[in-house]
């Protein structure tokens, strides 16, 4: 299986996980509803989030438009980022780190692989191509598919949501929130100054499976695929 159809795969089983549970928390509860999981520390919450990722809000209804132009635009430009790595791996894949000649009559040409160059003689005239190309980690792939699919998980909701329950024109759907991890749920000593006696939460915000992959997929690249994007070997 090639990158390119394993990381489809990938993308599309990420955001069908991402609509299932979407689709059961909002047929099977009323907004506001809450279940314990794990006691207190994990809850299913159904929330629905009128703008950006974990609950925020952004401008109303001209904001919602423009952050799902955003994300359709952040989508395309990440999909065609994705389909430059794959064909740079595929050709990195393809010339396999070593050196290919070729002679034919009276023109030679000669394919210097991994960032080299291709240069060509032939009818008395030269020719000279420098191609760069380089392997791409599968876990660069991975990240970003990740990524990917948590875009396209959001952008379903925003675009189809709305008209598809009668309650938003197309574009003003809003996101399905049900994961709430209030770990630490306590208030502060009295003794303390300012604060003391009041209560404290963390983490308060609600946010879903597509958010998670955001989230999990943007910090495993910065945190170890960082010397790619580096530009390191």
């Amino acid at each position: 299986m090639s990158r390119g159809t394993w990381m489809a795969v990938l993308v599309s089983a990420l955001v069908i996980i991402d609509q299932i549970i979407k689709v059961v928390v909002k047929t099977n509860m009323s907004i506001g509803e809450s279940v314990n999981v794990f006691g207190d520390w994990f809850q299913i919450c159904y929330v629905e989030n009128e703008g950006m990722a974990f609950g925020m809000k952004f401008g109303g209804v001209a904001g919602k438009y423009f952050l799902t132009v955003f994300r359709l635009v952040i989508a395309g430009a990440l999909i065609w980022w994705m389909s430059r790595l794959v064909k740079e791996d595929r050709t990195a894949r393809l010339a396999g780190g070593g050196a290919v000649s070729h002679s034919a009559g009276d023109g030679t040409m000669s394919h210097s692989a991994e960032g080299g160059t291709v240069s060509g003689l032939a009818g008395g005239g030269a020719v000279s191509h420098s191609v760069k190309s380089r392997r791409v980690p599968a876990g660069v792939m991975v990240g970003l598919s990740m990524v990917l699919a948590g875009a396209i998980g959001n952008i379903i909701d925003c675009l189809f949501y709305g008209p598809i329950w009668n309650e938003a024109p197309f574009m003003l759907g809003k996101v399905v929130d049900m994961f709430y991890f209030p770990i630490i749920d306590t208030t502060f000593p009295e003794w303390l100054p300012v604060i003391g006696g009041h209560p404290f939460k963390f983490f308060t915000a609600i946010f879903n499976f597509a958010d998670s992959c955001v989230t999990c997929g943007a910090l495993y690249l910065i945190f170890f695929q960082y010397s790619f994007f580096a530009g390191k070997k």
